[in-house]
């Protein structure tokens, strides 16, 4: 009888413990289902619909800006390869390569530059999630390269202004939701949004007919120029509601002009791209009557910008510009506004490293010029 009853006990605790057994082993399959990656579908900026999956771990960007885009979403432990032209370009004058050099060391997914064709092969070989891509493909291309990696290819874009653009902020959006990290690119936005905003009111109520006139030139355009290359609607100059003469062409975007059109605006403020400084200096040493006819330099109102195009726009650097030119356009609505101190919140802000002081270092800064004794 004993016998028997201690049987039933032994049976009962047995039955216990695979029951428990069980019930662990069911919570740890759930959990595990909870951490591996969904699939979302998401719209693209070429309108694709496009599945992928979320959080993805492994991703590339591609074409012109793609690789700034992820960085500014603090996706670099994310990124499993870089273009080829990112590692033999100087990293002077790309702020994200100069906060982050290690994206030098990962393998090769392909040449890059901006006339490009990706490389399926080597995008294939490092194995990512996500293929993200900017400028290099239109919407057949993209779907065309999909289905030669069979890997999903998503679509960023810079949009027409490129500084403080919808599509910037669409880009951004995108890539937070893919690689789990919306909060971040929700920041990045709020904080382009509030540079906007605050150079926008600095100066939003003072008349046309105060304003300086102003001229920015030596603009790089496929290459560096002198100074007759310039910019209708020159972003930093629209940041700030500034008075651009160029803009009285009714043009928009890159403008190459006669000196004598120079001459004939002889604007009250001339900023000189850095990019191309080194030619207008070199100009000025054939042609000190052209320079010294103008306003600008016979008073001491030639300043230097740092150049923000360097494989499409370092939107940092192009709101650094803003500030600065404000400051000297119209220095009591900005005299609290110190623009290296500035730069470096925002590089700061933008890429986790103040960057100024390399800027600075590469392109000679925030200063006032002397083109006769540079």
């Amino acid at each position: 009888m004993r016998m028997r009853a201690f049987k039933a006990v032994a049976m009962l605790i047995a039955l216990l413990i695979a029951f428990i057994t069980m019930s662990g082993c069911g919570a740890k399959t759930t959990e595990q289902e909870k951490a591996a990656p969904q699939k979302a579908v998401v719209t693209d900026l070429a309108g694709r619909q496009v599945e992928v999956p979320v959080p993805a771990n492994r991703v590339v960007a591609i074409g012109p800006g793609a690789l700034r885009l992820v960085c500014y979403v603090n996706g670099i432990d994310k990124v499993v390869g870089v273009e080829n032209v990112e590692k033999q370009w100087p990293s002077t004058g790309r702020p994200y390569i100069l906060a982050y050099p290690e994206l030098k060391d990962l393998p090769t997914i392909g040449p890059g530059g901006p006339n490009s064709t990706p490389d399926a092969e080597k995008l294939v070989s490092v194995q990512p999630d996500v293929i993200f891509v900017a400028y290099l493909v239109d919407r057949a291309q993209a779907d065309e390269l999909q289905a030669k990696t069979n890997i999903p290819v998503v679509v960023l874009s810079y949009g027409s202004v490129a500084t403080f653009d919808e599509d910037v902020y669409k880009s951004l959006r995108l890539i937070g939701k893919i690689i789990g990290r919306e909060e971040r690119a929700q920041e990045v936005i709020d904080y382009m949004q509030k540079c906007q905003q605050d150079l926008h009111d600095r100066t939003k109520d003072i008349p046309e007919d105060k304003k300086p006139r102003v001229y920015v030139g030596a603009l790089g355009m496929k290459g560096a120029h002198g100074i007759e290359s310039t910019q209708a609607k020159y972003p930093p100059f629209v940041a700030i509601n500034a008075r651009n003469v160029v803009d009285e062409t009714g043009k928009t975007g890159s403008v190459m002009i006669d000196r004598e059109k120079l001459l004939s605006w002889d604007p009250d403020i001339i900023f000189i791209d850095a990019g191309g400084l080194s030619l207008v200096q070199e100009d000025y040493k054939k042609n000190p009557q052209f320079y010294q006819s103008l306003r600008a330099v016979k008073k001491g109102q030639v300043y230097s910008l740092m150049p923000y195009n360097y494989y499409t726009t370092n939107i940092d650097t192009a709101i650094a510009d803003a500030y600065f030119a404000g400051k000297v356009i119209f220095p009591e609505q900005f005299k609290d506004i110190d623009p290296a101190k500035k730069a470096d919140e925002i590089y700061q802000f933008l890429l986790g490293k103040p960057l100024y002081e390399q800027m600075a270092k590469d392109y000679g800064g925030f200063r006032k010029l002397d083109l006769e004794n540079p």
